[in-house]
């Protein structure tokens, strides 16, 4: 399912991409996990050749936005969980402070975890079926 939203470009950068200042929905509300109260900035392919100051419309995959959410929060929380438990397999199958692997196993997933983000958040960067494309010009 593809979501219709609708911003302003404020700028145009290399290979045809603008930057969109997209005011928040309510989704964007409830989560926030981007910074500011109003509106935030996205980079969208412009295939149609819009111009700096012109109110867009663009699409979204739902399915982009849902895979993005679930490598951000899901995984992350997943990790932790089976960081700690086999933290304290290790702990127990050496004899060791159970605690102390866990908290070690945690630790060490999570970090894991935020590398798996980075990646995907540069996987997703050059993706061109997961980036955000410019339909229309407003009038």
């Amino acid at each position: 399912m593809v979501k219709d939203e609708q911003g302003v470009i404020i700028e145009i950068i290399e290979n045809n991409i603008a930057k969109i200042k997209v005011g928040r929905h309510n989704e964007c509300k409830n989560c926030g996990a981007c910074p500011g109260d109003n509106s935030l900035v996205i980079e969208a392919k412009n295939p149609i050749g819009a111009k700096i100051g012109q109110r867009i419309s663009f699409q979204m995959k739902d399915t982009n936005m849902l895979m993005a959410a679930f490598v951000v929060y899901i995984i992350p929380l997943v990790a932790v969980v089976v960081g700690v438990l086999v933290g304290q397999v290790i702990a127990k199958s050496f004899g060791y402070s159970v605690r102390g692997f866990q908290i070690g196993g945690g630790i060490v997933t999570f970090i894991l975890s935020l590398i798996n983000i980075i990646k995907f958040e540069k996987f997703a960067h050059n993706n061109d079926k997961m980036q955000p494309v410019i339909t229309q010009i407003i009038k």
